[in-house]
């Protein structure tokens, strides 16, 4: 195949890409969310996230956050920090942009005792099914500060 030829499949490619791109970016600001929001826990993609949950609102997700837990006197952000990207301990997970199902199986994890954290599980327990939803869609919706913990010592 010639230069030429090659030149211009690659420019078709090139711009079908960026039309994609662009009919996503439109879909994306005509929903309201934003561009880091792929609707994970959303339930956007259908009518409940993988984890069976409803449908979560990002806004009482972030009321949910601030919110002092029963269990524990604690609340999200005192330990996972604003956004959940600020944890206080470098062990604990940086929670902003996380999946939001992940986030969702997590917490129900805790909560039925599958998965036990000293703090979690307590604090976790008392959360309903759309607690759960709520801040695994608020967490899904914040700027991710997400690293590779590979080699941490």
């Amino acid at each position: 195949m010639s230069k030429a030829k090659h030149a211009s499949r690659l420019a078709i490619a090139l711009f079908a890409a960026c039309a994609v791109a662009a009919c996503t970016q439109s879909e994306v600001e005509s929903s309201g969310k934003s561009a880091a929001d792929p609707g994970h826990a959303s339930g956007e993609h259908g009518s409940s996230s993988s984890a069976g949950l409803p449908q979560g609102r990002i806004a009482a997700g972030e009321q949910l956050a601030n919110s002092k837990g029963k269990a524990t006197g604690q609340s999200c952000i005192d330990c996972h920090g604003a956004d959940g990207n600020a944890p206080i301990d470098p062990g604990y997970p940086r929670l902003g942009g996380q999946y939001g199902d992940y986030l969702a199986h997590a917490l129900q994890a805790y909560r039925s005792g599958d998965r036990e954290h000293m703090l979690m599980s307590p604090q976790a327990a008392g959360l309903s099914d759309q607690d759960i939803s709520d801040l695994a869609a608020y967490f899904g919706s914040r700027p991710s500060q997400l690293r590779d913990l590979h080699g941490l010592k």
